[in-house]
């Protein structure tokens, strides 16, 4: 009935005291389970204690582990390939988020809703990660028209079928929660709790947010594209009006003769082939765009092992 999916990368200092919130809180569910940990290249000891728990317990615990680091979202990918669930939660390692409070959104499923959003009713992060990630809220809500409250929320559930659909895109640069919300047949939001980190360190640090912020709004709208391309009209258009105002002051007032001198005026004429170029780049881009959406086949990652309790009916990547 439930998946699930806990991304590790270098979580070793909290990974135990994970496990013994996360057990307890899914046994009293009183639903079938599993949970998938996906490790993304730890360099720590988290593979080792992966493995421990998953001896502990074979039954409801699977882990995947990757030959390499490529990322939060290519392991939430790799976790909804394997995944076996009619129901995928999504939950940071961090214990930021809770596990506590998964019953919230099975609950916000049983009366519907396909896709479940998380919202951190309190962020104990620091104010500059409040402030970036209110501001890039709004920016991605203008470009893309995707509604989502807390993109930076991980605790999110989602049906099997949004899951299938998103596993099947063959994206490799993509925001989950905005692309599941694409297909998302009835979505939703909900309050959930935040804590404070229990240990070890944020691995998003301030360019990694920018990344993932240029990944979710060019993978899912053209508007920089065509921004730039208008831009770069506006520019061409501009120059072309102040060469042509320039042009007619200096055959006006120095005469026609000195006036045709000073026509190919070097400094005018690089700003409107500086406009035209833009103009140009941004327009290929639109073109280059459209094909990358549509050409991304890469390998997302590649699998090390597997560890799993092995079934006659054990289900495989859809």
């Amino acid at each position: 009935m439930l998946s699930v999916i806990i991304p590790v990368y270098n979580e070793e200092p909290g990974l135990q005291a994970l496990f013994d919130r996360l057990y307890p809180a899914l046994d009293k569910l009183g639903v079938a389970y599993e949970v998938l940990f996906v490790n993304d290249g730890s360099r720590d000891r988290s593979p080792a204690m992966l493995k421990d728990q998953f001896l502990r317990r074979p039954e409801v615990t699977r882990v995947i582990l990757f030959n390499s680091n490529y990322g939060q979202h290519m392991a939430i990918i790799a976790g909804f390939e394997y995944c076996r669930g009619e129901r995928i939660v999504t939950l940071d390692a961090d214990l930021q988020n809770p596990p506590e409070e998964i019953g919230k959104l099975l609950s916000a499923m049983d009366a519907g809703y396909d896709y479940v959003g998380g919202v951190r009713r309190t962020r104990e992060d620091s104010w500059w990660r409040r402030i970036a990630s209110k501001a890039m809220n709004r920016v991605r809500q203008r470009i893309t028209r995707i509604t989502m409250t807390d993109q930076g929320c991980m605790l999110r559930a989602y049906s099997r079928d949004i899951v299938r659909a998103v596993a099947a895109s063959r994206e490799v640069s993509t925001y989950i929660p905005a692309l599941a919300y694409t297909y998302a047949n009835n979505p939703t939001e909900i309050e959930v709790e935040h804590a404070e980190r229990v240990a070890g360190e944020s691995k998003y640090s301030l360019y990694k947010l920018i990344r993932l912020n240029f990944d979710l709004i060019t993978g899912f709208s053209l508007v920089p594209l065509q921004m730039f391309s208008m831009f770069g009209m506006l520019v061409s258009v501009g120059a072309v009006v102040t060469y042509l105002i320039v042009i007619i002051q200096r055959l006006v007032l120095s005469g026609w003769h000195e006036g045709l001198a000073t026509l190919w005026d070097r400094d005018i004429l690089a700003f409107f082939l500086i406009g035209m170029l833009l103009f140009g780049l941004g327009l290929v881009g639109e073109y280059v765009g459209r094909i990358y959406q549509q050409v991304r086949e890469r390998p997302r990652f590649t699998i090390q092992a597997l560890l799993e309790q092995k079934h006659d009916d054990a289900a495989r990547p859809q």
